[in-house]
């Protein structure tokens, strides 16, 4: 069975930075791709990043493009989100998601497992 916790996270003015870590438990980590998803109350799910197993490829969101950054430490079994010159905008709160397997979505809905989410609000 696979879980994801979440940490990090919090208030930050427009322009500032936050990271959030997602440590994933269960087998075969490098065997999953991960996600950052994030969601806006009232909205649909919107996809931010994706990061292989390997950690090889990354897709992005054209919204966050040039601002956050997705990665990933195999031996710690976590994933890891950057986010650089934050706007409003982002505030949402943002969900660790994986997925068993070679291609990475990036539709949020086509991720298995969740974490518990985790509130980023930016103020201007």
């Amino acid at each position: 069975q696979v879980q994801l916790v979440e940490a990090g996270g919090g208030l930050v003015q427009a322009g500032g930075s936050l990271s959030l870590s997602c440590a994933f438990s269960g087998r075969s980590f490098g065997s999953y791709v991960m996600g950052w998803i994030r969601q806006v109350p009232g909205k649909e799910r919107e996809f931010v990043l994706g990061i292989s197993g390997s950690g090889g490829r990354i897709y992005y969101a054209d919204s966050v493009k040039g601002r956050f950054t997705i990665s990933r430490d195999n031996a710690k079994n976590t994933v890891y989100l950057q986010m650089n010159d934050l706007k409003p905008e982002d505030t949402a709160v943002y969900y660790c998601a994986a997925r068993n397997g070679w291609k990475v979505p990036t539709s949020a809905y086509e991720y298995d497992y969740w974490g518990q989410g985790s509130q980023v609000t930016v103020s201007s």
